[in-house]
Parts: structure tokens; sequence; C-alpha cells
């Protein structure tokens, strides 16, 4: 067997490695979801009685086993393939004959890959969603244990008013548990079962039951009318990829923090030696190189944004190939959020402040003073601030 499009006709080399991309690469964590999915399609194939329950018997135990026989490395996904898709299904006739050819009855890659895709999407959220509560908790635990600490508060990277180190804790605590907050409603575009649309238009005379397989699979809801799948595409993709965008922007901001805390200028925090790198000149160093990497993440997980916006930008209506190319980008920012996310908890667990280097200057106590002499005196603030002014003029 060739690919699933396969009609016998000649094609260039040139053109499959072009065509194909990345995809047989990057498909390697979509073959459990694939294989998922195959078998909640197969089940509701026997249940309309388009397929034969002991055909579905075979084909179901032949997938059960393919899953395992891939977790084993008895096979993998090859260009020759184009994608997981075609990999299953010449992997499962190979297994059990030809029976494992009926498999396709009444879906098209086209929604095959969606509600593969969909189901890796609402895993990967859970993962991504997981990861910021550990980071959340991480830095609750350092509020705890030094929060009465005091810092200076900054605007214009200006000393400002007087803060804390629980205060600064909890600003990105509640910034974080926003973005849990903003993953969890992009997990609503994904929640809907594509399956059954097929190639955007149904299996008309084939009467398929999608509720079936939105029940087995787990989705929310059924995606309809079976033109709207298609014309989804990119949309929860994009929507993921922009909360992932404002999670690694956050995360940004704190290793800029931290970063300006470690210099020597500051030296309000130390760093744990094992988070640390050195210079392959100067023996003194040691340098905080994560958080440099961490903070340009932002920039990569945005840049994918961007990409996938760009590529579903002006689209006409139903499927086109273009949108295989929003695959790598998200895949790509996915890996990158959740790697951050886990090295930042990690640097956070093993960091503590330096009180005896920070001081607070008494500038930092002038808003307080002026509200003093509106409580105190009954200035207007107006007038309390100007007073406040004078003194502080350099």
């Amino acid at each position: 067997m060739k690919r699933l499009w396969d009609k016998g006709l000649p094609l260039d080399e040139k053109i499959l490695k072009y065509t194909a991309g990345e995809d047989h690469a990057l498909d390697h964590r979509l073959v459990s979801y694939d294989i998922k999915a195959s078998i909640a399609h197969v089940e509701m194939l026997a249940n309309c009685k388009l397929l034969e329950i002991d055909d579905s018997k075979i084909i179901i135990g032949g997938l059960i086993a393919l899953l395992k026989d891939y977790q084993d490395q008895k096979w993998s996904i090859h260009l020759e393939d184009e994608d997981v898709h075609t990999a299953i299904e010449k992997n499962l006739i190979e297994k059990i004959g030809e029976v494992g050819g009926r498999i396709h009855l009444g879906r098209s890659r086209n929604d095959q890959v969606l509600t593969a895709l969909r189901l890796y999407y609402l895993d990967a959220i859970d993962e991504i969603v997981t990861s910021t509560e550990k980071l959340c908790e991480e830095i609750r635990v350092l509020k705890g244990k030094q929060g009465s600490i005091k810092l200076p508060g900054t605007t214009h990277m200006q000393h400002a008013m007087p803060s804390s180190v629980s205060l600064w804790c909890g600003a990105y605590i509640e910034a974080f548990e926003d973005n849990i907050e903003g993953m969890i409603q992009a997990k609503r575009r994904s929640n809907k079962n594509p399956l059954g649309s097929a190639a955007g238009y149904g299996t008309p005379g084939l009467p398929v039951d999608r509720t079936f397989t939105t029940k087995k699979l787990g989705f929310e809801v059924t995606h309809e009318p079976v033109t709207a799948p298609q014309l989804s595409r990119g949309k929860a993709e994009s929507h993921l990829l922009f909360e992932l965008s404002l999670l690694m922007q956050d995360l940004g901001r704190l290793s800029s923090d931290l970063l300006l805390y470690y210099t020597q200028e500051y030296s309000y925090i130390d760093l744990a030696f094992e988070v640390t790198t050195g210079s392959s000149i100067m023996p003194q160093k040691r340098n905080p190189d994560v958080l440099e990497l961490i903070r340009a993440s932002s920039a990569t997980v945005l840049s994918c944004l961007n990409e996938s916006m760009m590529v579903m930008s002006k689209l006409p209506s139903g499927f086109q190939r273009d949108l295989q190319k929003i695959k790598a980008p998200l895949f790509k920012a996915i890996d990158n959020t959740i790697e951050s996310v886990d090295i930042m908890s990690y640097v956070i667990s093993t960091m503590k402040f330096l009180p005896e280097n920070i001081k607070l200057d008494d500038d930092l106590f002038a808003a307080e003073e002026a509200y003093k002499l509106v409580l105190n005196k009954g200035l207007s603030f107006r007038k309390a601030y100007q007073q406040i002014a004078k003194k502080y003029k350099k």
C-alpha cells in the first residue's frame, strides 16, 4: 500500500518531499490520538451496521496491537508514508490483512487529521495548565518563606514606592493564574468533534452517526454543520497560540526581573550554582543564561502565532493544503512553553532573596508622607503633593 490518495499514477519524488514536508517527523506525537479516533470510528461503523461486528473486532484488535508495536519501536513513520494516517493504515493492513482497508469508510484525511490534532490539543492544554499551576505553587512557596522582605517598587525603572517580596510574588501568581484561565478557555474551540465531516461535505448516502464518536472520544459537542470544521481550521490553533504568547510574555517579564535582581549592581537574589553557567574565558563568571533563553523564547512563541495567523489569512472556505503549515509552529510553541515553564519552576525553587543587600531610601515613602498630610492636616492632595515635592528636589 502507498499513500491514502494514491491512484497508481507516478509522483515525482521532489514533489512528495516538498508536499509531505515535516509531517512524517511531526506526526509521531499524533499516533496514539489517531489510533484512538480510528477505534471510535470503527465502533461507530459497526454500530451503524456499515461494518460487520467480527470485522470491527479484528480491526480494533489490530489497532490496539499496532499502538503497542509503535511504543516498542517496531514501526515508524517515514517520508514514503507522508503522514501518520497512511502509516497506520498501511501497517494495519500488513498486520491483519485486507480487512484493515475497511477502516477508511466514511472519513477523509481532512477530518481524520483534525480529530487527532484536537484530541492532542486538549491534552497539551492540560499539560500546560499543570506546569503553570506548579510554577504558581513554587512562587507561593517563595512568598511564604521570604514574603516579608521589603523591596523598592519601581516605575520607569526608577525607585517609586515601597513594595515587598510578597507583593512581587502575588502579582506573578495572579498573572499566571489568569493565563491558566485563558488556556482553559482555549479548549472551547478544540472541544468539537470534526469526525464524520469527511472532506468538509459529510458522507452523502452513508448514514454515519457523528454523535456516537463525539461521546466515545469525549468531545463536548459535534462540530456542525459538516462544512464548519474545515472553515474553523487555524482558529483553535491561533487561539491557543495567543494564550501561549501571553503566558510566555509573563514568563519573559519574570525573567527580566530576576536578571536585573541578579546583577552585581542589585544583588537582590542569589541563584543556585546548578542553574547558572560559566564563561569560556572569565573564570569568575556565573551566568543566568537560562533566564535569558526563557525571555527569548517569548519571541519564538509570538512568531509562531504570527505564522499561524498569516497562513490562514484570507483563505477561501473548504480545505486548503496551506493549513498543513500551521502544525509545525504550533508544536514548536507548545514544546517551547512547557519546557520554559518547567525550567522557570525549577529556577524559582532554588533561588532566594538577599535582604541584606536590599535598601529602601527615604524618598520611596514620599507618597505616604503626602497622604499623611491629607489625613492629619486636612490639606488637599495636590497641596500635600507640592509640599512634599519641595523636600525631595535634587
